[in-house]
């Protein structure tokens, strides 16, 4: 099995990198191959909404390495998306990749992909936030689970860590188990 990370925070050593990397630990720890990917160290553009990715067969019109991030997607069988959630939701970094994936969007319409590419892909879609209270941002939470149902990956979990203005999620040693058992229920499924 292969499952990808997606960490959409400009902090490599902050906590949705910490949150994903464990999340990817209980999976490798089931045999699982897993690869990385920080947006923020990737070349993506916003879309340009010319609706390319839909009307040809040369797929999207911005050569960036949104391509290769899809051509990875489509070869993997579950993803590990985090976002920290900045102004009331996802990250800049998170919003420009989600909005890219457009082209995903009912994909028996778009050559550009196979029809099967998201179709039943696994996904855990992650956030964490400062606040402790874990219902603040539920309404934006249940929004991006259903835009990426929408996509049809199959969304597992929406694990949602609060109370990071307390200290950094590492610290917290009820999050090391809770996590890796995410991934690992990712392979044994």
């Amino acid at each position: 099995m292969k499952i990808i990370g997606i960490i959409a925070s400009p902090r490599k050593e902050g906590n949705t990198a910490w949150i994903v990397n464990k999340i990817l630990e209980g999976a490798k720890e089931q045999g699982a191959e897993t690869q990385l990917f920080y947006l923020s160290d990737l070349n993506i553009k916003p879309c340009q909404g010319c609706f390319s990715c839909h009307n040809s067969d040369q797929g999207c019109v911005i050569k960036d390495d949104m391509q290769k991030l899809n051509y990875t997607i489509d070869s993997a069988n579950a993803i590990v998306f985090g976002s920290p959630i900045y102004m009331t939701q996802m990250s800049a970094q998170a919003k420009i990749f989600v909005d890219r994936m457009f082209s995903r969007f009912s994909p028996r319409y778009s050559p550009y992909f196979k029809e099967e590419s998201a179709a039943g892909k696994k996904l855990i879609l992650t956030f964490n936030q400062g606040n402790p209270d874990s219902s603040l941002f539920q309404t934006y939470i249940d929004y991006t689970k259903h835009m990426f149902e929408l996509l049809e990956f199959d969304v597992k979990e929406v694990p949602v860590i609060t109370g990071m203005r307390n200290g950094p999620a590492q610290e917290r040693k009820d999050l090391n188990t809770v996590l890796k058992n995410t991934g690992s229920s990712l392979v044994s499924e």
